[in-house]
């Protein structure tokens, strides 16, 4: 297996991506075996190649970071994954811990730090980066429970539905794309807004930006 770390990166800016991938190889002990650009092709070659670490991004197409995270600590116990996001808010950090995740970095954070964060945590160490507040984090966590994330409230395939809602996409092409029969789409579509207490999409897709899962941009 050799001493080296091996790392999966996924981010769906292939720029930035292809940045990241580049920084890391040129640090000691860290390999790169794989790059994925969104969570659902994560979560197939997390199974393929078994990285000790994955460092992901929260805002994907189809399936999104928080979601890919939850199911990949969930399915392989041995690999630790790493946020990467934009934002510095204690929701969105809360969200991560509640999913499993061992570290949280910014985007602009320095090489050093992302370096440190993959050592850290491949050694089973949690590792929140300087510019995320760990005292607000310990805060917010304090003060609600695990169920104020409204979308706790969802299944797994609810929540797959409810991600690609928010981005737009049809009936038609969500059933494509999780491989289940329209019918079957708008029944989840029900449900998911029943446990919402949600009667419409625009409103969705305010949840999903409130939640992270998606910038609302075109």
């Amino acid at each position: 297996m050799g001493d080296g770390i091996k790392v999966m990166v996924v981010e769906d800016h292939e720029l930035v991506r292809a940045g990241i991938c580049s920084l890391l190889r040129a640090c000691a002990g860290i390999e790169i075996v794989a790059e994925a650009s969104d969570g659902r092709s994560a979560l197939e070659l997390v199974a393929k190649h078994q990285p000790d670490v994955v460092l992901m991004d929260i805002t994907m197409p189809g399936m999104n970071g928080l979601d890919a995270a939850a199911r990949i600590v969930k399915e392989h116990h041995q690999v630790r994954v790493i946020m990467l996001s934009m934002h510095n808010s204690a929701e969105l950090v809360a969200q991560a811990l509640r999913a499993g995740v061992k570290g949280y970095l910014l985007k602009d954070s320095a090489t050093a730090e992302m370096e440190l964060a993959i050592r850290a945590v491949a050694r089973g160490e949690m590792f929140l980066g300087p510019a995320v507040s760990s005292h607000v984090v310990a805060e917010y966590l304090s003060r609600v429970d695990g169920s104020l994330n409204p979308l706790d409230k969802l299944t797994a395939r609810q929540r797959e539905v409810f991600h690609l809602l928010v981005e737009g996409k049809t009936t038609k092409a969500i059933a494509h794309c999780l491989n289940i029969s329209t019918k079957t789409v708008e029944t989840h579509r029900l449900q998911l807004m029943a446990r919402l207490d949600i009667h419409d999409v625009p409103s969705l897709v305010r949840l999903g930006i409130r939640c992270g899962l998606t910038t609302g941009e075109g």
